[in-house]
């Protein structure tokens, strides 16, 4: 059973940056493709970013192009998703997920962490 965690959410002002882990236990991360995902009470969950097993392929919402990075060390088991240039309607929980092959579709995930609040006040 793999299980993921995050941490670092918190309270910011507009265009400010936050760089949440997610670490992995239970089994080797390396072997699972990770996504990041946001949600807001009354909303689907929405895709933010997915990264491959190796870290080679990665795909970010076209909303968060520019702004969001995703990075992973197997290493650590840990993924990160760097966030710069935050926004007010980026207010959310932000929760990583993990599944076998690299997709967008949150539904396809196989393992979820908690979530950690991301609040982005204007």
């Amino acid at each position: 059973q793999l299980q993921l965690v995050e941490s670092g959410g918190g309270l910011l002002q507009a265009g400010g940056l936050l760089r949440p882990p997610c670490p992995a236990s239970g089994l080797t991360s390396s072997t699972y493709a990770m996504g990041w995902f946001r949600h807001v009470p009354g909303k689907c969950r929405e895709f933010v970013a997915t990264i491959s097993r190796m870290g080679i392929t990665i795909y970010f919402a076209d909303s968060v192009k520019g702004r969001f990075t995703i990075s992973r060390d197997n290493a650590k088991n840990t993924v990160y998703l760097k966030m710069t240039n935050l926004k007010h309607e980026e207010t959310a929980v932000y929760y990583c997920a993990a599944r076998p092959l690299r997709t967008t579709i949150a539904d396809d995930y196989n393992y979820w962490g908690q979530g950690t609040q991301v609040t982005v006040s204007s």
